[in-house]
């Protein structure tokens, strides 16, 4: 049996309280890996042709305000 297949059945055993806080324990451990991926791609410039390409997009007028 994989960890996987562990958790899934560890999960599956919660009682309804146990799995809300699971829930949002999962939500901001989720989180925060995303904001780390999220900065090290920042960080590693991935982004910076997105960012090029919305800043020419915006200069050229083809930009609506949100």
């Amino acid at each position: 049996m994989s960890t996987i297949d562990e958790i899934a059945q560890a999960v599956s055993g919660l009682s309804p309280e146990e799995l809300a806080r699971f829930r949002e324990w999962f939500r901001e451990f989720d989180a925060e890996a995303w904001d780390h991926q999220f900065e090290a791609d920042v960080a590693a410039g991935r982004l910076n042709a997105l960012a090029d390409e919305a800043l020419a997009e915006l200069r050229a007028g083809r930009t609506r305000p949100l």
